[in-house]
Formats: C-alpha cells, structure tokens, sequence
C-alpha cells in the first residue's frame, strides 16, 4: 500500500501517520529524514544533495526523487510507504509518477485533509500558549505569524497537488477538523480496501 498524505501544517498529518504506520506496519518516509540519512550514508545521490544543501540551495527535484527511489527498495518498504511533506509540487508528483512506473509500481491512494485555516491558526496559537505555559521552549514555527507564512507557501505550492491527484481519481479527502479518533476512522476507511487489495 502507497500513500501520500496532502495538508497543510498543523493538519495533523504527522498523528495520523504514526497510526497508519502501527495499523499496517509500513513505514513513514519523511524526505528530510532520507535526505539527512542518505547524505550520512554517502550515497551517490546524498552526495549530490550535500553539495546543494552546504551551498544554502534547494535540492533538486531529480536528487529527491532518487532519494525516495533508493529509499524504498529497502526490505521495510517492501510492503508499502506513506509519503508524507513529498511530493511538494506537480512536477514533483509526475517525476514520482514516472520513477514508480519504471519499478512496475503505483500509487494506492493519496488522502487530504482538509481544515479551517483560521482555526489551525488558532490552534497553532493554543499549542505556543500551552507550550510556553509549561516553561517550555516554543518552537520557532509555532508562532501565529510564522505558521500563516508557512500555510501561504502550501497553499501556493502543494495546494495544486489536490487538483491533480483529483484528475487522476486518486484523491481523498478526510476532515481533518475532527477529533483526532474521528480522524482517524476516516483514514482507516479509505485505507482499509487498499490494504486489503495488496493481500488478495
């Protein structure tokens, strides 16, 4: 089962996937995590992505997918992987598209939440109050002014993954507004027929 998780910050991605990963025993691949672990490696490809990130660029598109490429020919994967902050962009998606085909493989599904951006805006504010509250460092992303330009820079990016995935019939959307529970239960019935395809 391949999936790819589409929402903006705080949409509560990263809780949902720990439950996917515990319900099917597939790994989350988080593209910064691979990108540091290829680069500690010395791999071709994380030698590439060295040079570009000690220059303060952007990795290329073609250095992250064969990052991703490498990623899940390993033995954990073999089930299938959740995909989550990648692809970020449509020229991302078809580049994956492509390199999922010439390993004879495809997408199961890809699942969006969809949220209140105001009210994750709040919610954001909340967990900073919460945090500092605790006498504890709050993060730097946590901020309402950081977080609005962090939603502003999906929107304008990752948000036309939606329109995208939806021209391919693959697109789920799940309401990320919900109690976390409810959240959940929702994922796991778009998820479950795909898991069970992959048995059969």
């Amino acid at each position: 089962m391949r999936i790819i998780l589409l929402g903006p910050p705080g949409a509560g991605k990263g809780t949902q996937s720990e439950r996917i990963v515990e319900r099917f025993r597939i790994p989350q691949l988080s593209t910064g995590d691979m990108l540091r672990a290829a680069v500690a490696a010395g791999t071709p490809v994380g030698l590439q992505a060295k040079s570009v990130m000690e220059s303060g660029g952007l990795v290329p598109d073609a250095v992250v997918v064969g990052i991703v490429a490498d990623r899940i020919e390993e033995p954990d994967a073999k089930r299938g992987f959740i995909l989550d902050g990648f692809p970020r962009t449509v020229d991302q998606a078809i580049a994956l598209d492509r390199m999922l085909t010439e390993k004879g493989l495809s997408l199961s599904t890809v699942v969006e939440f969809k949220v209140d951006e105001d009210a994750l805006v709040g919610r954001i504010a909340k967990r900073a109050e919460e945090t500092a509250a605790r006498g504890q460092a709050v993060r730097k992303d946590d901020t309402p002014e950081v977080f609005k330009t962090r939603l502003a820079a999906y929107r304008r990016q990752t948000a036309p993954l939606s329109a995208y995935y939806e021209k391919t019939g693959m697109l789920r959307t799940v309401d990320g507004m919900k109690p976390i529970d409810a959240v959940t239960l929702e994922v796991m019935s778009v998820l479950e027929p795909h898991a069970e395809a992959a048995h059969s």
